[in-house]
């Protein structure tokens, strides 16, 4: 029976566009990672060196989405969890096996074959979900790169989605793009203004 424990965090609920992205990561304790905590306490520079550093060293590591279509459809909590569900099934299809506990950051855990913990603020306190943390956020923000060179007016390039006011102002002069999030109430309102 395994006893690996995998960290599982995501990024990108709050955002008006693109995907929720979840990590999942099983840290190997001979190759420690130094300067794991909270990503969004960590400068872009240092979230993209220990990215670096995670992915070689880590036992294994998964990324999973949902789409803004998924979120449209299902709600951006039951989307999220299953990016969870994703990031865990991706690191289980490296490792071969299912890791023998999933710790989850936040206060719900997603439907799994294996044991769950749900840890508040687990991205502080729990190194395997700070480094599930950093590989989310890493990869939503390249996402959001891609989508910034494809509608530039946007300027997601500054606030990675999130309903800034440079955001919500470009939103009303162009209207949604085909990447934002439908359901969310300001991209909504402007649909059925």
């Amino acid at each position: 029976m395994s006893i690996w424990i995998c960290g599982v965090d995501e990024a990108g609920r709050g955002p008006l566009v693109g995907a929720v992205v979840a990590g999942a990561v099983v840290l190997d304790s001979q190759q420690p990672i130094v300067g794991l905590k909270d990503s969004k306490k960590l400068s872009p520079a240092k979230r993209e060196a220990l990215y670096a550093e995670i992915t070689s060293k880590a036992k294994a590591w998964g990324i999973g989405e949902a789409s803004p279509g998924e979120i449209d459809k299902l709600n951006i909590l039951q989307a999220t969890m299953l990016a969870m569900q994703r990031a865990i099934q991706s690191l289980v299809d490296q490792m071969g096996e299912w890791p023998g506990e999933a710790l989850i950051d936040g206060n719900r855990c997603p439907s799994l074959p294996i044991p769950a913990r749900a840890i508040i603020q687990g991205d502080a306190k729990e190194p395997a979900i700070s480094a599930a943390s950093i590989l989310a956020k890493v990869h939503r923000d390249r996402q959001m790169q891609i989508l910034h060179e494809q509608f530039p007016q946007y300027g997601f390039n500054q606030h990675m989605g999130y309903p800034t006011e440079a955001h919500i102002a470009a939103l009303k002069h162009y209207g949604p793009c085909a990447e934002h999030r439908r359901s969310f109430a300001p991209v909504r309102e402007l649909i059925n203004a």
